[in-house]
């Protein structure tokens, strides 16, 4: 018996029907129920049956270099989407022994523990980290980067990353700035871990996989947009954050509408299946527009430092000899007039100063007070507004993939800055 059959498991009078998982401890049977719900069943005095061997089955493939690689394939006739675990909700199991949810799921077995998937496309799977993503680094970046264009000069239509989605804003920009695709690289993760009844796993795969067969050259997040199983949001990566703890609609494109949506019909396919119907309502980089390319380097000697009234600045002091640092300041982009002396002494030591504001909407713009006009002859470098996450990320890129770091940052390279701050649209 093998993860992916088809099983029934009795023990103590009660009959289990359902898809095996993977199991997080040798001492548990795990099913996936057909409504859903997971259940941890203990071996002891269980009699489990084969009623489907392979009901899912992944066959070996290929790996592009570094990480494990699969295929599973439906139909030649399909596009081919590549399927790139990172770990996180998404990809989690339950350890039935102590009842804590961990990342252990690969793409494989999120591809077994979504089988709405199958038919929608021919899948590469392929595992480059397997991580909660607070565990997430420049490093890991630069390697899913690495990954993704192997993925798309191999051949594939679209690239899906599966993410945890506490800091899956940053790895979209990061993405966003590495590289230069010709298809949809869509990121997704699940708020809530499939053995939940209210987990929005399957949706948010299913819509991420038409998303990345879709006509959109762009880095994108696709999660709810409501708290209804209705419609996932297509978010620009760059401008995107997640803006809820744990509602399954957490994350917002900022200043503007989402690129698009990937509306979600169950079982309004004509075979009865669950449809989906991916539009865009803004303009985007068009499949095929731009000729495939990457640049992973990260200079990862910056830091996010986020003002606040009362700040200690030996906060600031302690960033001596970092390459670059993102303030997240107040409003127009200010700090305590006090701070300005110190930050001086760090732009001419070599230090690459950027403001951001902390407001959700709105620019920065430091020539309307003298704080501001201060901090501009202090040499610090406004970001427009760009999110502060994003200039984090895209400082790190900036330092290391061009010449002049302060210019970079005042100009758009991803949709991480518009045109105007105006009221959403």
């Amino acid at each position: 018996m093998q993860p992916g059959d088809r099983v029934r498991v009795e023990r103590a009078g009660t009959s289990y029907e359902g898809v095996l998982l993977p199991s997080s401890t040798p001492d548990h049977y795990v099913l996936k129920l057909d409504g859903g719900y997971n259940v941890g069943i203990d071996r002891d005095d269980a009699r489990a049956e084969v009623l489907e061997s392979n009901a899912y089955a992944i066959e070996p493939g290929e790996t592009g270099g570094g990480g494990e690689a699969s295929t599973i394939a439906f139909d030649d006739d399909l596009p081919t989407i590549a399927l790139i675990s990172t770990g996180g909700t998404i990809a989690s199991t339950v350890d039935y022994r102590t009842g804590a949810v961990t990342a252990q799921f690969d793409a494989e077995d999120v591809l077994r523990a979504v089988p709405d998937l199958a038919g929608r496309a021919n899948y590469r799977g392929r595992v480059v980290a397997n991580i909660l993503s607070e565990n997430m680094t420049p490093a890991i970046w630069r390697e899913l980067a690495a990954a993704v264009h192997e993925e798309i000069d191999a051949g594939a239509d679209g690239v899906v990353v599966m993410h945890g989605t506490d800091t899956m804003q940053y790895t979209a920009a990061a993405l966003a700035f590495a590289l230069d695709t010709p298809v949809p690289v869509v990121l997704t993760g699940s708020q809530r871990s499939a053995d939940r009844p209210s987990s929005d796993n399957v949706m948010n795969a299913v819509c991420a996989v038409e998303a990345a067969k879709a006509d959109a050259a762009e880095v994108l997040i696709c999660m709810h947009e409501s708290e209804s199983d209705d419609r996932c949001a297509l978010h620009r990566g760059t401008r995107t954050r997640k803006n809820h703890t744990s509602r399954r609609d957490a994350f917002e494109t900022v200043g503007r509408a989402p690129l698009g949506v990937a509306d979600y019909a169950v079982g309004g396919a004509p075979d009865g299946g669950d449809d989906v119907r991916v539009s865009f309502r803004r303009e985007h980089e068009e499949r095929g527009g731009t000729d495939l390319d990457v640049a992973p380097d990260l200079d990862p000697e910056v830091e996010l430092v986020k003002f606040s009234p009362g700040m200690d600045g030996a906060l600031l002091d302690a960033c001596a000899g970092k390459s670059g640092i993102v303030l997240e300041g107040t409003g127009l982009g200010h700090v305590n007039t006090d701070l300005i002396p110190r930050i001086e002494e760090l732009v001419e030591a070599g230090t690459t100063v950027v403001m951001t504001s902390g407001c959700i909407e709105g620019r920065v713009c430091d020539r309307v007070y003298d704080t501001g006009r201060d901090l501009l002859e202090a040499g610090v470098v406004e970001a427009e507004d760009t999110l502060p996450g994003t200039a984090y990320v895209k400082l790190m890129w900036a330092l290391a993939n061009t010449g002049d770091a302060g210019a970079t940052m005042r100009r758009s390279l991803a949709g991480e800055i518009t045109e105007q701050s105006r009221p959403w649209a």
